[in-house]
């Protein structure tokens, strides 16, 4: 039934992955240690975009030399995998998962998380097995997610149907890689962007990940 169904791509952080205090926390800390004022919630949602260097920019009103990038980068994944540690997933997200695999239908999962970071966490949360395919972020830090769509989904070779994708996530980037690879797009309001944000991107935005799954169902009828 998956090659008939609308598949989902599921984005991870701020999506299936409720871990926006997490980043919030380990972005001030290694803004503290680099000499940067703390940056509150709202602020972030108002001013987050990828490529992350781009972020640093709205802050910094500059891009960060390739020096400052690296102290930036290694000082918030260090102070980030502390405090994942105790995040959870986002409420209902297991049984949302678990019921579309019961009912036959596809789901896979794309995130701009280092790939070896990525998998054990799934694994930790015991819901690998609900995905056809699991792809983390393989090299560095700084690209996109457009290409990173194009290869995840490229990599299911036929498994599903490239005409019934429907990618979920908490950023515009998610919009703008579903665009990319000829796919819809939901976003969801709990995670890095505000709602403001997420309706520049000109698709559905949603509050909840229920919603984010019924109007994903319903982009192809």
């Amino acid at each position: 039934m998956g090659k008939h169904g609308t598949h989902i791509v599921w984005d991870w952080n701020g999506t299936l992955f409720h871990d926006i205090d997490a980043v919030i926390e380990a972005t001030n800390a290694s803004f503290a240690e680099i000499g940067l004022p703390s940056i509150t919630l709202a602020r972030y949602r108002d001013l987050y975009c990828v490529p992350v260097p781009r972020f640093y920019e709205r802050l910094m009103g500059r891009l960060p030399t390739d020096e400052e990038w690296e102290v930036m980068d290694e000082a918030f994944h260090r102070h980030y995998r502390t405090r994942a540690e105790s995040a959870a997933l986002t409420v209902g997200a297991k049984e949302l998962l678990a019921d579309r695999q019961a009912a036959g239908l596809t789901q896979s999962l794309c995130s701009l998380a280092p790939h070896e970071h990525l998998i054990p966490i799934v694994r930790t949360h015991g819901i690998e097995e609900l995905f056809v395919r699991v792809d983390g972020r393989i090299g560095p830090s700084h690209t996109g997610k457009a290409e990173h769509m194009a290869r995840h989904l490229a990599a299911l070779d036929g498994a599903v149907r490239g005409d019934r994708v429907v990618v979920i996530g908490d950023a515009v980037d998610d919009a703008i890689a579903a665009e990319h690879v000829g796919a819809r797009a939901v976003l969801y309001t709990g995670g890095s962007h505000s709602r403001a944000s997420l309706e520049t991107a000109g698709v559905p935005v949603v509050d909840s990940l229920a919603e984010a799954v019924e109007a994903a169902e319903s982009l192809y009828g």
